[in-house]
Parts: C-alpha cells; structure tokens; sequence
C-alpha cells in the first residue's frame, strides 16, 4: 500500500518529494497495523527518519516498533564504525534485531529472515506498525520479498574457502563469470565470502541465483517502501566527514576493545568496513591516514552500491530530507 499522489516518484527526479510527505501517508495509513521499510544509501538519516515516522503513527493512534536490517549493525560493540543509535536516542521506541552477534559469529542473511520476519510478525500480532530500516540491500529484500536461499553444503563451504585463501578472490571470481556471468554481474569481485557463496549455489545446480534480488520481486506481505536520497555531492562530503568524526570518537580504541574479544576471528565481522582499516592500524600496517581515507574511499563505493540495489525497488516513495 503507498498512500498519496507522490507515492512512486522518480528517485532521479527534481520533484521527489520531501520527507514530511512519507509522515502524511503515515497517517493515513495509522489505522491498521502495517510494514514499513525505510531504505537508503548510508549517511542518508535512515535512522532518524524511522524514528520520526513512529512517533507519526503513535501520533495518529499505533504505536510502532523498529526492526535492524543493517548486518553489522547485528553485532554488539559494533557501535561506532556502524553508526549504531544509542539506546539513550531512540527515543523510547523498541528497536530489534540490535546487539543479537557476538563478533565471531558469522552473520548468515537466511538466518536473519527468518528472525525478521518473525519479528515483523510479533509486532504486528500485537496491533503496533512495523518498521524495517537498514542499507543492507540483501538483508532489506529477503525480508520484505518472496525470496527463498538455496541449500548449503558445508563441505563444499570449507573447499571454496580454502581455495579463496590459496587463490584470492579474484581467481575466484573469474570462474564465476565463466560459468555464470549473470551472477557475476551482480557480486562485488573484492567481497570473497559473496564470491564462495555464489559458486558453492552454482554448484548445486541453481544457476543465476546469486543471492540478489529477484528479477520480478513478489511482496512477502502488504507493505509501504520509502528510500531516502540525497545529492552525490552532498552525501560524500557527509560520507567522508563521518568516517573522520570516526576515528575521532574513538573507533580505534572500540575496535582494540573487539579484537580481544575475538573480532580478527569473525569471518563477517572482520572484514567490515571501518573495523579491517582499524585493525591495520593497530597492527602497524597502515597509518592513522591511510585507514581513514581507505574507508572513506570504501564507504562512498558501498554507498553507489546501495543506491544502484534500492533504484530497483518497485512502488517506492522516494524522499529527499
């Protein structure tokens, strides 16, 4: 369900309409328990956005409560690098899915669906709106989407594992656009764990899954999508200057904090963006310099990412803010 004439603009268009016009479908649409989902690139104000939207629709007569779908945003003490709300912000609102991973574990997007989803489920049972917020554009479709993951085969896991140590990601990658270039088209080539993931779905005889969105979506349930944007321009100057404020808040120091708890050990968590520039900081192999500008030149590269993955997204409010 999108309320109002503005529903579907454009993301590219001047006339895209503002975000107070997302908190008037909101009340419209206050009276039968529903899901949201607030989508975006990072740094677009996702957060804030979900949280002025729920106190919309309590305003109107339903409470709302807030689910994660931001995959390192699962992790506790992940806080910094992930621009984690405070609980302290959320302006009393319950929030899910938030601090549920140690950092060793390895967050696996079909075991998040189904605790999503089950989430989703509760709140709704229980008469309050549901609110889906995150960039993980993965994690975002398999909940809102009829979208199914193929079997794993653990064994097979271990090879391909193995052979992206021996071998690299790229060695890996060029024989998954051999064999399946639709796939490929659609996996970063550097991000190893998608690439193993990818062949070992291959191997298993589904072709052309590649753990992205479907080419024709069907709804998991009724719901309304709204996806924030901002000019390029302005969302790298933002994009850059929040990796500084960073480091200046204390991301070395939460990041030494988590490698004794065992964060060079997790196989999703290590690898995140921030967090492996960090931890080469503290292992004397990069500058404080050179982590910085790596992960702003990562961050503004998994922002084009998100952007391309969201633009997709049929029946879409888009909003500026």
């Amino acid at each position: 369900m999108i309320a109002g004439p503005a529903a579907a603009a454009d993301p590219g268009s001047v006339g895209a309409p503002s975000a107070d016009t997302l908190l008037w479908n909101a009340a419209e649409a206050a009276d039968e328990p529903h899901l949201w989902a607030v989508v975006g690139a990072t740094g677009t104000g996702k957060s804030e956005l979900s949280l002025d939207l729920a106190e919309a629709l309590d305003g109107h007569g339903r409470a709302a409560e807030i689910v994660n779908a931001d995959a390192m945003q699962l992790y506790r003490g992940m806080d910094i690098g992930t621009a984690k709300l405070p609980v302290g912000e959320r302006r009393g609102i319950a929030h899910h899915l938030f601090d549920v991973l140690g950092v060793t574990q390895e967050a696996a997007v079909a075991a998040y669906q189904e605790q999503a989803r089950a989430a989703i489920d509760d709140i709704i049972s229980r008469g309050r709106h549901a609110i889906l917020v995150g960039g993980s554009g993965l994690y975002v479709s398999s909940v809102i989407y009829d979208f199914r993951f193929p079997p794993r085969d653990n064994e097979l896991r271990a090879e391909l594992e193995a052979r992206l140590e021996s071998e690299g990601a790229g060695a890996l990658y060029e024989e998954l656009r051999l064999k399946d270039p639709a796939t490929a088209e659609r996996v970063d080539p550097r991000n190893g764990r998608r690439v193993v993931r990818a062949l070992e779905v291959l191997a298993q005889g589904d072709a052309g899954h590649g753990a992205a969105l479907p080419e024709k979506p069907v709804p998991w349930r009724d719901m309304t999508i709204a996806g924030l944007r901002m000019e390029r321009e302005r969302l790298v100057e933002r994009l850059d200057r929040r990796v500084e404020l960073m480091w200046e808040q204390g991301m070395l120091a939460e990041t030494d904090a988590l490698r004794a708890e065992g964060l060079e050990e997790g196989k999703t968590a290590s690898r995140a963006i921030g967090y492996a520039q960090a931890l080469a900081q503290l292992k004397g192999e990069k500058t404080e310099a050179e982590a910085i500008a790596e992960t702003q030149a990562l961050t503004r590269r998994y922002a084009r990412r998100q952007v391309s993955w969201f633009k997709r997204y049929e029946n879409t409010l888009w909003l500026t803010r």
